[in-house]
């Protein structure tokens, strides 16, 4: 399960981040708005757990744009606002949840069960894109009457570039959703698992390919069409 934390309080954004990771979730931490919805976006996280005032652009803004692009991730708001109107905005733009300023870590365990179990409503078990479809629990990668199963950084590559199909993905990108941002990956670690991706799509038969696009970064092409 992978939560995206958007928390310009850095203190606070490593707690929570702590309380998730002891619990074996991935986790993924941003401090603005600008940047949470850049990574909310890309459709690889389960949960977003957002913050109301950030800088850059504020939480109701962000999870307004998220449902005005169709991107259906649950949203838990996290706000030291308490008031009724303040929670009625939150909603009303497109939060499936919300949850006051201070709170337990038990209180968050629970909310984030309380929406993945909700989860079939508005995030899919498979991602498919092309002729391969992706199981989101299993991490097995299906092509026709053929199943591989991916390792964890695999699936997570499939993840990205499967949830972006036809769209340049930078080796920079690629290490923040994969490695995370405090990693110390390099451009030949995300080398490594496209090669190891490329092989289990051959594997399967797929008429899908990651293309490497000069300077720029990786490319899922599906239905056999090629970068022109």
């Amino acid at each position: 399960m992978q939560i995206l934390i958007v928390e310009d309080d850095v203190r606070l954004a490593q707690a929570l981040a702590h309380i998730l990771t002891e619990n074996h979730y991935g986790v993924d931490v941003v401090h603005n708005g600008a940047d949470g919805l850049a990574y909310a976006e890309s459709g690889i996280y389960d949960v977003v757990i957002l913050d109301v005032m950030l800088p850059k652009m504020d939480g109701f803004t962000v999870v307004a744009e998220l449902r005005r692009k169709s991107v259906s991730t649950p949203v838990l708001l996290l706000t030291a606002r308490d008031a009724v109107p303040d929670k009625i905005t939150g909603l009303d733009s497109g939060a499936d949840d919300y949850m006051t300023k201070p709170f337990s870590p038990a209180e968050l365990l629970a909310h984030l069960r309380a929406l993945t179990r909700r989860q079939g409503e508005v995030v899919l078990e498979k991602l498919a894109a092309g002729d391969l479809s992706l199981n989101l629990e299993s991490y097995d990668l299906t092509c026709g009457q053929k199943t591989i199963h991916l390792s964890y950084k695999e699936f997570s590559l499939a993840k990205v570039l499967m949830s972006n199909p036809g769209q340049v993905v930078s080796k920079e990108l690629l290490i923040e959703r994969v490695w995370g941002i405090e990693s110390t990956a390099e451009d030949n670690n995300v080398e490594a698992y496209v090669s190891f991706l490329r092989k289990k799509m051959r594997f399967l038969g797929s008429k899908a390919c990651i293309e490497t696009i000069r300077k720029a970064g990786y490319r899922l092409a599906v239905d056999g069409q090629s970068a022109a």
